[in-house]
């Protein structure tokens, strides 16, 4: 790819990045609730379904949040545009790879 070219495709890319106000990095994940006492449905074994956001944190240090049903379309289109926006990140970095070291 030419120099020009690169400059071109991750000047694109960049203008293509929308305000980074709605991004969320984690995984959303459901699991069982069960309460130890006094709960009829846990004493049957069924639990209760629960949505977590986890996050890892350097160290190995992990947060989790619990999201209320409501909540799940908006944490789900959230962590979508965080990928989206890491991706076009990336695709940026390599482009000036090439900026940099052009005819290699």
């Amino acid at each position: 790819m030419k120099f020009k070219e690169a400059v071109g495709r991750r000047d694109r890319l960049a203008r293509s990045i929308e305000s980074p106000a709605e991004i969320l990095r984690g995984s959303l994940l459901q699991r069982t609730i069960r309460h130890k006492k006094g709960c009829q449905t846990c004493a049957r074994g069924e639990g209760h379904p629960a949505w977590i956001l986890s996050i890892n944190y350097a160290g190995g240090r992990n947060k989790q949040i619990s999201i209320r049903p409501e909540e799940k379309e908006q944490v789900e289109r959230w962590l979508a545009n965080y990928h989206q926006l890491k991706d076009k990140l990336e695709s940026i970095c390599e482009l000036n790879h090439v900026v940099l070291r052009p005819g290699d």
